[in-house]
């Protein structure tokens, strides 16, 4: 397999308790903080949007290649990516994800076979599958 993109990122400090993200390439740069929620500041973003961001926009890019192979005309996109971070009574730390994605122009058995497609597509639904609970919420708008 061919590599298309690396993406490196420098944490640096207490990591997500006032730590920096940085890219390389200068692009991204965010200071880090755990939630109100759970203790922290509260005062800068956290790994479990980062990664909701990252995750959604992916998702999103592979709903409309799903759509392009069928020549399905999306009139508008839009997702909402929920991370929640677990903490089981046996100490241990985990993640469970709802990704909402918004289809306008199709039907709603159409955005959920878009939405099942682009789950087998996006590389974060392959990183994640089987690791933690997913659960897809497409609505046609």
């Amino acid at each position: 397999m061919a590599v298309n993109y690396t993406a490196t990122v420098e944490v640096t400090g207490e990591g997500r308790n006032g730590g920096t993200a940085r890219s390389t390439d200068g692009l991204l740069e965010h200071r880090l903080s755990i939630p109100k929620e759970l203790g922290g500041a509260g005062d800068a973003t956290n790994p479990e949007q980062l990664f909701a961001a990252g995750w959604a926009a992916c998702f999103l890019g592979a709903l409309r290649h799903a759509a392009a192979q069928r020549k399905i005309r999306l009139t508008s996109t839009s997702i909402t990516a929920e991370v929640t971070l677990l903490h089981g009574d046996d100490g241990e730390f985990s993640l469970l994800a709802t990704l909402a994605p918004r289809l306008g122009g199709v039907d709603q058995r159409t955005a959920e076979d878009l939405a099942e497609a682009a789950h087998r597509i996006c590389p974060y639904s392959k990183a994640t599958r089987g690791n933690i609970p997913v659960t897809i919420n497409a609505a046609a708008v």
